[in-house]
């Protein structure tokens, strides 16, 4: 059995979750599935970051004088919002568990025994939205470019990772194993940055009290970043459960936001090498969202919650419009009017109406019946899989509409309703080819709208349909001849106003 590991970033808790932090892990929630309906073993982390300084500012801003108190809060509401949005993650990991403590010791201390450790004085300039030091060239008018305020002068003493001293190895990395890091675009940004810019990074924290205290070093605190990564290794077992952790490291895919790819491409695999650890398969930057065109903020008033979009559209419709709108990789911009118009465009009317009209016919001229068997084919799982692989979702979905608008296209020109009083031999066969293709359609769409597709199933009488081996789902004619068909509601009702 293949093994597929897979995790989205951990999410800082000083906040709800935003359609921003939903669309990541539905597209990691998307992959989950797809790999599980193959077969292979699939672990998908997810998780919330609560070593921050910006945790213990929001929990003080909220009147929490216990910041693990408000931590614990936080962390029921990130995952029971996530159950809500129906993300099947294998393990929620909190950077606050023993388990991950025990970690980043182990961690630090196999740094440390290779001589990647050192002490220093760092004097420069922190960011605390971005929790980075940042440069006078990372600025823009004098502010970080992402949070558009002065990063602070703090000059304290820290241990330091010898990061400089693995940038030959990186480069080589990069060079040699080009689906390392995807977007292409932000593998050149990387190794620019790796080539041109990488130095020493500080990897503990004296004036900060919140975090993992630095081993046999009481008096500092681990750096958040240094700290958060690891759990990509603590959640498979890095120090607690060596056989699941050597099954499952290292990650075949980290999704991860743009402006976090270079702790994930530079710093993390230097990390790595450090303690003598495999590197990660492939790691793949997301874009950045707006709003209708607007970036999102409190401010504004245009921060979306995700679960109460989902309450409204229904979470299959969420995530069609996530994969279909938003180019996997690039910035996009999210609009509730546009999600309104793809529901009725593309679910409700070349989808959900061709479902209802194919099992109308079926009733009138069948007797609700599969009608006897026709040969056919479906080409179009080649591309669909391709695109999955790939994380090329427009291209997986784009196969799935050509199913759909061939077989509404393949109604109106054969016109059953005329069949039905010259030719029934051919009627049924139309018929037989059109359920056919709605059940193949419906496995391509497992992954993606997974209440819609069992729907499907449902109403084409096989409600098991999801339990049949996944290459034999891809044969033709899976459907047998005298099924009882279940016409039911429509799947995408007329949204309220």
């Amino acid at each position: 059995m293949k093994k597929f590991y897979l995790t989205t970033p951990i999410y800082y808790v000083n906040d709800a979750p935003h359609i921003g932090h939903a669309y990541a892990t539905i597209l990691a929630d998307v992959l989950a599935r797809y790999h599980r309906l193959k077969g292979d073993e699939v672990f998908f982390l997810t998780g919330t970051d609560e070593n921050s300084q910006k945790n213990t500012e929001a929990a003080e801003k909220n009147g929490y004088t216990d910041i693990r108190a408000y931590l614990d809060m936080m962390s029921v509401k990130w995952r029971e919002s996530f159950r809500a949005l129906d993300i099947t993650f294998d393990r929620f990991i909190r950077t606050t568990e023993d388990e991950h403590k025990s970690a980043v010791n182990k961690f630090w201390s196999a740094v440390e025994a290779n001589g990647d450790i050192y002490e220093g004085v760092y004097e420069g300039l922190y960011c605390n939205g971005c929790e980075m030091f940042k440069t006078e060239t990372d600025l823009v008018g004098g502010n970080c470019p992402l949070h558009k305020t002065p990063p602070k002068h703090l000059k304290e003493k820290n241990y330091f990772f010898k990061l400089s001293s693995y940038r030959e190895k990186l480069l080589a990395h990069i060079d040699a194993n080009p689906e390392f890091i995807m977007p292409e675009g932000r593998r050149n940004e990387v190794r620019s940055y790796v080539d041109k810019f990488m130095e020493d990074v500080s990897i503990s924290r004296e004036t900060m009290k919140w975090g993992i205290p630095v081993p046999g070093h009481p008096g500092s605190v681990v750096y958040v970043w240094f700290d958060a990564l690891i759990n990509y290794l603590s959640g498979v077992g890095y120090g607690s459960d060596e056989k699941k952790f050597a099954r499952l490291w290292p990650a075949d895919l980290h999704l991860v936001g743009k402006d976090i790819i270079k702790f994930h491409c530079a710093l993390w695999p230097a990390m790595l090498m450090s303690a003598g650890l495999p590197l990660p398969t492939r790691v793949f930057a997301t874009g950045f969202f707006t709003v209708n065109g607007d970036k999102m903020s409190k401010s504004l008033g245009n921060v979306i919650d995700p679960v109460k979009l989902a309450g409204r559209f229904g979470n299959d419709a969420l995530r069609f419009f996530l994969l279909r709108e938003i180019p996997v990789g690039g910035d996009g911009d999210f609009s509730t009017t546009r999600l309104a118009e793809r529901y009725s465009s593309d679910l409700a009317n070349e989808f959900g109406n061709l479902l209802h009209r194919v099992l109308s016919m079926a009733e009138k001229y069948f007797d609700g019946k599969v009608p006897l068997a026709a040969e056919g084919s479906v080409p179009q799982w080649a591309a669909y899989e391709k695109g999955l692989e790939t994380l090329d979702f427009a291209m997986a979905l784009d196969a799935i509409w050509e199913i759909l608008r061939d077989s509404n296209k393949m109604i109106d020109t054969e016109k059953p309703w005329v069949l039905a009083k010259s030719d029934t031999d051919k009627l049924g066969k139309l018929l037989y080819l059109l359920l056919e293709r709605l059940r193949h359609a419906g496995w391509m769409l497992l992954p993606i709208m997974p209440a819609s597709a069992k729907k499907l199933f449902a109403q084409l009488g096989i409600p098991d349909e999801d339990r049949r081996p996944y290459e034999e789902a891809k044969a033709w004619g899976g459907l047998i001849e005298g099924g009882i068909l279940q016409k039911g509601e429509p799947l995408f009702p007329r949204l309220n106003p």
